[in-house]
């Protein structure tokens, strides 16, 4: 074929080869997997969680996950309004994330698992899961809900008894609890009776602001209580640099259920690792994310627990601390 016939046939296939070349890397694009999503919903504020965070992010990071680069992580903050819990879950419900990581107590997790019944949820909480309503049972969760359990709601009666160790002439020691906790009731009670088994006068205050805790420890300091007692909730974590700074400014001894309190300069603490509990939960929402179920995925108890005492503040509050409870100490602070 020869002439304008020829060119005209010569045209429209460049054309039409140009048009292939074109459409081909959207195709392709179309074609390429979503990036997955991780949920993060937690009922307290980022400030006060920047290492749990990160040991969760390690813990992905390990597993191959890295945000902006194969993942993105969706986080929302309830900042101690548990109220918000519920449009919070919805949001990353919405959001269509593929694993949703619950912290802060029960009630994010209860948030989330009322929101969806198909999204995974990790938990990492030191309340008991099964009798939260979590999940089935630790060996069998079922459904779509798994986690970390660690010891810390329980073990308001040790800090009691601590602290009696330390101020054994203390004849009024005050509790600090957060109301708007699930659990708050049931710590409560069980720091009653351990002050009752000791013969220890004890005087419950509720604080849910942070203008609640300046209120209670000026409180406190009135009734003369010879030392305070943190309960376990994520917004007193989450406030614990100012629980320390208080406690310092009216010398007040002061025993905490978290480590991070001690090394910020506080008296002494018992408690578990919520560190390393956000650690092993990040290990599980990997595990999810390749493929495994949570209704296989045992709940996984972190029975261990730490003494750990600060003597530089022990010193600045004139407290000799017994040989008896420094031997016990998994670490002390000089």
């Amino acid at each position: 074929m020869e002439g304008p016939m020829a060119v005209n046939v010569a045209r429209r296939r460049f054309i039409a080869a140009l048009g292939s070349a074109a459409a081909w890397p959207l195709a392709a694009r179309a074609q390429q997997p979503t990036m997955p999503v991780v949920g993060f919903l937690h009922s307290a504020t980022a400030n006060g969680y920047t290492a749990m965070t990160a040991a969760f992010n390690k813990s992905l990071n390990e597993a191959g996950y890295f945000p902006d680069r194969n993942i993105t992580i969706e986080y929302r903050w309830a900042d101690g309004h548990l109220d918000r819990l519920p449009d919070l879950a919805a949001e990353l419900v919405r959001r269509d994330v593929s694993v949703m990581f619950t912290g802060g107590g029960s009630d994010a997790c209860l948030a989330a698992k009322a929101a969806t019944s198909k999204i995974p949820i990790v938990f990492a909480n030191g309340t008991d899961p099964v009798e939260a309503g979590l999940v089935a049972s630790f060996d069998r969760p079922g459904g779509n809900v798994t986690g970390i359990s660690f010891l810390i709601d329980t073990l308001g009666p040790k800090e009691i008894e601590t602290l009696h160790e330390v101020v054994p002439k203390a004849s009024l020691i005050a509790v600090l609890l957060n109301p708007k906790l699930s659990t708050a009731a049931s710590q409560q009670q069980d720091m009653q009776e351990a002050a009752r088994a000791l013969s220890q006068q004890i005087s419950v205050f509720h604080a849910s602001t942070a203008s609640d805790i300046d209120t209670i420890f000026a409180s406190a300091v009135q009734q003369q209580a010879g030392g305070v007692v943190i309960g376990a909730n994520s917004f007193l974590f989450s406030r614990r640099d100012q629980l320390v700074s208080l406690a310092t400014r009216y010398s007040v001894p002061t025993v905490y259920p978290w480590r991070e309190a001690v090394t910020a300069g506080g008296l002494v603490s018992y408690g578990a690792s919520v560190t390393d509990a956000y650690r092993l939960a990040g290990v599980y929402a990997a595990r999810i994310l390749k493929g495994e179920q949570p209704a296989n995925l045992p709940v996984q108890q972190s029975t261990r627990t730490e003494l750990v005492i600060n003597l530089k503040t022990a010193k600045a509050l004139g407290l000799a601390v017994p040989l008896s409870l420094l031997g016990r100490a998994d670490e002390v602070i000089e």
